[in-house]
């Protein structure tokens, strides 16, 4: 079966990836909840409206 799926990839033009919760910490990328996470620095109810992108629209797209 896997290696059904690897020719089917091999021969796709384009590919997926559905990950599950932790990939992001490994690469990298800040996580939500986790150390030093994303939640412990800003509260989302503050940064999930209009008027915080207004107000500081590149800490809102990276948030």
């Amino acid at each position: 079966m896997i290696e059904e799926a690897a020719k089917l990839l091999v021969r796709s033009r384009f590919a997926i990836a559905f990950t599950g919760a932790g990939i992001s910490a490994e690469s990298g990328v800040p996580t939500f909840r986790g150390f030093n996470g994303l939640w412990k620095k800003y509260r989302p109810e503050e940064l999930a409206t209009p008027e915080a992108f207004w107000k500081n629209p590149r800490l809102v797209w990276e948030f």
